[in-house]
This record gives C-alpha cells, structure tokens and sequence, in this order.
C-alpha cells in the first residue's frame, strides 16, 4: 500500500536522476519567481503613473505581440543554431531588460511607454528562450520521464503563479518597483548558471538544408504539423480548452449574478484553480507514469470541460470552488500529457519549430477563449457562457479523439529516438 501511495505523488525520478535537468528546473524555479515580481511592479508602475486600464492592458499586449509575430521564425531559428548558445544570449537579454527597468525606476521618471517598450523587448528574447528550453528536456531525460520533467516544471511554474504575486505586493511595498525589477535581473543568474553547464546543444543536422533559417523553415514546421495528426491533435485539444471553454473573463460577472459580488469571492475563484493544479501536480505520478499520454490527454481536456459546464449551473459558493479546484487539476494534466505526446512525436530538428508553435497557441487559446466568453455572456448570461462553452469543449476533444486513430495507441516516440532513450550521444548528468 505504502509503494502504491508513493507512486501517486510527483515523480522525482528526474531531479534524482539528471543533475543537469536538475539545474535547469532550479534556475527555472528562480527565473520564474522573478518574472512575476516584476510583472506586478510593471503593471503597479504603469498605473500610478497614467490610471488608464488601457495602459495597463497595453502590459500584456506587449508581452503577447511579439510571440505571435515572431515566435515560428524564432523556432526556425532554433532548428537552426546551437539551442544552448541561444537560450543564454536570450537569458542574457531578459536579464539586461530588468537591469534597465531597474535603472529608469532609480532614475524616479520614466514615461509609461519606455516601461512599455522596455517589457516588449524581453518579451522578445522570451520568444526565442521558450522554444530553445523545450528543446532541452528530450536530451536531458529518458522518454519514460519525460511527463514527469514536464510535471515538475508545470509545478515550478504555478508556485511562481500563487505565490509570486503575493511576494511581489510585499516587496513593492518595501523597496519600491526598482527592487523587484533589480531582483528579477539577479533572478536569471540561476537558469544562466544551468545552461551554461550544458554542452552544446546543435540540433540534428539531417535533411537541413544549408541556406538561412527563414520562411521555409516555418513553412516546413507548419507542413509538420499538417501532416502530423499526433501533434495536430494534441494542440488542436488544447485550443478546444481554451477557445471554447476559458472561464476567467467571466469569473466578475458570475460572481455578480450568483455569489455576494464582493471581492473576497472573486479571488477565490482564482486561487481555487492553482490550487486544484498544484494539488494535480503533487498527485502527478497518477498519470506521469502511465503509457498512454494521448488518453489522458483527452481525459483531462474533457474532464476540465465538463468541471466548467457544471461550475455555470451550481448555485453554491463551496460547491462551485470545488468544481474550479477539479477544472485547474484537469488542466495541469492535459498540459503535462499534451507536452510528453508533442515532443515524444517530433524529430529533434523540428523541435524549435513545434515549441514555438505549441507556445503561441498557449499563450493565444486563452486570450480568444476569455474574449470568446465575454461576448456570450454579454448577449445571454455567465452561466450559459460557461454551460455552453465546457460542452463545446467536451464535443471538440470527442471529435478529436474519434478522428485521430493515433491518439489511441500507446507508446510512440519520435522517429530515432526509442523509448527509454536520450539523443543519441547526449549524457544525462
């Protein structure tokens, strides 16, 4: 009995097994921290300055742009050069970003635009660094570990997101915007330091041909994913999520017309799915260690959806918390499934390519999934854009199941990398 409680919890095969992969996950760890302090003292500085909630969304504008502008030519990019020397020039460039925002809140004036400008231009170096990191874990793990490296670094990210705001309210509160940016800066010593240890990371150079990476290198990503129903339908699930069922636009509204409207029900709301996500994360060795991600994918893509649909009709506070906790643990296990089926079927040449791709359709599936939500609820109500979106959900991952035969099948991995191994010739400490 005492074996099989173990085998629930998070796995730390790859933090005992992969030193590397263990320094990579701490700088992670850190980097993460830093990033959302100084998320909150940007959006804190842009307000006191202009008190326009248009300045303040520009934030996420400029963190969003230049992803979906750039983010398949900064994957064709990776496919391109050594992953290793880009994620530290990338790093580097984040890190010198939060030095100068640091600067300019020293200087005690800075214009919201340049703060603005300035967030836009680490965002752009986050548009390389995300695809080089995803090209990592499969060099640095054996494929029976990669779900569970994916789910220790989906708990690093959400400890960033529950906890890292409350720390960055305190520290504004204590040194000002300037300390959390300047503590942002020294964050990334930490992912520098673990990359920096890694030998080069070139990736492999079969069938690449030997002019600059360009659109035809994003025209050979996109035909991957065309012609590749595996990891057509792993980031088609994902858009079924989060197009058709995204709650958070509407948390305001269903607080209003169910709940006593006050702030202190709203937050909830919010920390009730990181804290069904963390819980997931814990208990992640449930479903890391099972054959078959693409099921549990779609067992959690759906689960997530029919969370939601009964979210908009219960007309408790606690009944409906709950059904938010059940929604953001079925979330942390369809990511961390989706990300083991993406990179155990894409060849290692194409890896930036898909990242980058798998990146942009996270970052934008919520942001239309919220506006989707909105304009539902403003032509009926939050309930029935929450009924209808999570059954809409449900539907999609169905008929993504059904159409894609592969999904059914256990195992796989990408050609010339068998399960239970790393890259060819790539050590694992």
């Amino acid at each position: 009995m005492a074996v099989t409680g173990r085998r629930l919890l998070l796995d730390l095969a790859p933090l005992r097994g992969s030193a590397a992969f263990r320094r990579l996950w701490t700088g992670g760890v850190m980097s993460g921290f830093g990033s959302q302090l100084a998320l909150v003292a940007v959006v804190f500085q842009v307000w006191e300055e202009t008190r326009s909630t248009v300045w303040t969304g520009a934030v996420g504008l400029a963190q969003a742009l230049p992803l979906l502008v750039l983010g398949m030519f900064a994957g064709a990019l990776v496919d391109r050069a050594d992953r290793r020397a880009l994620y530290l020039l990338s790093v580097a460039g984040q890190a010198g970003c939060a030095l100068l925002l640091a600067a300019q809140a020293a200087l005690g004036y800075f214009p919201a635009a340049g703060v603005i400008g300035l967030v836009a231009g680490q965002s752009v170096f986050a548009t390389v660094a995300g695809p080089a990191s995803r090209t990592f874990l499969p060099r640095l793990l054996p494929s029976e570990q990669l779900a569970a490296g994916l789910a220790l670094n989906r708990v690093a990210f959400q400890g960033a997101m529950l906890l890292g705001p409350a720390l960055g309210g305190l520290l504004l509160a204590g040194v000002g915007a300037g300390g959390c940016y300047l503590v942002d800066a020294v964050s990334f010593a930490a992912a520098l330091y673990a990359v920096f240890r890694l030998p080069p990371m070139r990736p492999d150079t079969a069938e690449r041909p030997a002019d600059r990476p360009g659109l035809r290198d994003v025209r050979e990503g996109l035909a991957f994913l065309a012609r590749t129903p595996v990891v057509r339908a792993a980031l088609l699930t994902d858009l079924a999520a989060t197009v058709l069922s995204m709650p958070i636009s509407l948390f305001p509204l269903v607080n209003a017309e169910r709940f006593d409207g006050g702030p202190r029900t709203l937050g909830l709301f919010l920390s009730a799915i990181a804290v069904g996500g963390v819980a997931a994360s814990v208990c992640s060795g449930a479903f890391t260690r099972r054959p078959n991600q693409s099921a549990v994918m779609l067992g959690a893509a759906a689960t997530w959806g029919v969370a939601l649909a009964l979210f908009g009709l219960v007309s408790g506070p606690w009944a409906g918390l709950a059904l938010l906790a059940l929604a953001g643990a079925a979330d942390t296990v369809s990511v961390v499934a989706r990300g083991t089926v993406v990179q155990l079927h894409t060849p290692d040449r194409l890896l930036g390519r898909v990242g980058a791709a798998e990146q942009i359709v996270g970052q934008a599936g919520p942001d239309v999934g919220n506006l989707r939500g909105g304009l539902v609820a403003s032509v009926s109500s939050g309930s029935t854009a929450l009924v209808s979106g999570g059954l809409l959900c449900v539907a999609a991952v169905a008929l993504i199941g059904c159409g894609t035969p592969g999904l059914r099948r256990t195992g796989g991995a990408a050609p010339g990398r068998p399960p239970g191994s790393t890259t060819p010739g790539f050590p694992l400490d």
